[in-house]
């Protein structure tokens, strides 16, 4: 069991969506956290050191990691859309695994005693069947390039843990939302819109991709709970599932989501909103992580969903 209490965390894409939660938590349980990342988003509040780092650029990445001197580093950076990965395969590949490299070889070159928190996807199972649920040891069947980088990038990074005796843990996350999440996912989407409709700033329509798709949903705020747990009691060179292990309809999930609204609303699909190829069923089965760590996800999705909602008509109010 590792403490973090003192101890310095570095987190890679730490000023994104899962970034800031993380951060909290860690704070929360004592740690001394850094980060770095791209783009124009702020870093999150109380972090000791925040650099502007590429993980394209390696010697960027070690000197960033250094700096720091981490007992553990979680690494978040990278191209999280699977919608995107569809427009831009060659980049997403490359920032996903190429991206996971050199934060390792960093990690080898300047901190070789720092647990590594991978943090990956379970889209990686592709297709299950409906009513199951999926665990660790299932087959990987990636559809989609989002999905077939993460499986690479978590290959890769427990290839590199063996052959250089790194301290490596690996996530197959599974959906999570919250407030502050990107509109470019689905419940910020839907969510999104009815704000806007409910300001009066759009018809009362709410656009939608495919609805008959299954997926386990998490809060944000569970899953950073569960990265927590397992940089301080997770098992060296395991494989974690992470989510809820119940399915979500996302018909549902809209119909609830409009039961929430100030106004009548009707939903109509949008073709630009579908993907080319997209997985019916896919829910988790977290049975690895309850008993290794005694993580379960303890949020409900109605509240989660319902503080979306809120979020959102804050900023359009």
């Amino acid at each position: 069991m590792r403490a973090l209490e003192g101890g310095s965390v570095f987190i890679t894409g730490a000023n994104g969506f899962v970034g800031a939660h993380l951060t909290s938590a860690l704070i929360a349980s004592g740690a001394r956290v850094h980060g770095c990342g791209l783009g124009d988003t702020r870093p999150p509040a109380g972090l000791e050191t925040w650099q502007g780092c590429d993980i394209l650029d390696p010697a960027a990445t070690e000197a960033a990691i250094a700096a720091s001197k981490p007992d553990a580093v979680v690494h978040l950076a990278g191209q999280a859309s699977a919608a995107r990965s569809f427009e831009q395969p060659l980049e997403t590949f490359r920032v996903n695994v190429t991206g996971t490299w050199h934060v390792l070889e960093a990690v080898r070159a300047v901190a070789p005693r720092a647990r590594v928190l991978v943090v990956g996807s379970g889209e990686i199972y592709g297709p299950q069947p409906e009513g199951s649920r999926v665990a660790e040891d299932a087959a990987i069947r990636p559809i989609n390039p989002y999905a077939l980088s993460k499986a690479a990038a978590e290959a890769l990074a427990l290839a590199l843990a063996e052959e250089h005796g790194l301290d490596v843990i690996a996530t197959r996350s599974f959906g999570h939302t919250g407030p502050g999440q990107d509109a470019r996912f689905v419940v910020p989407a839907f969510a999104q819109q009815i704000a806007e409709i409910e300001s009066g700033r759009a018809e009362p329509v709410l656009r939608v991709g495919n609805l008959n798709v299954t997926r386990d949903l998490t809060d944000v705020r569970d899953i950073a709970r569960a990265y927590v747990a397992l940089l301080e009691r997770g098992t060296p060179g395991a494989v974690y599932n992470v989510g809820r292990g119940e399915g979500a309809l996302l018909q549902s999930v809209a119909e609830r989501l409009l039961a929430m609204a100030r106004v009548p609303i009707r939903i109509e699909p949008d073709p630009a909103r579908m993907r080319p190829a997209d997985l019916p069923w896919l829910v988790c089965d977290p049975s690895r992580i309850a008993r290794d760590i005694g993580w379960k996800a303890e949020i409900t999705l109605d509240q989660t969903i319902a503080e979306v909602v809120e979020s959102f008509r804050r900023t359009r109010g």
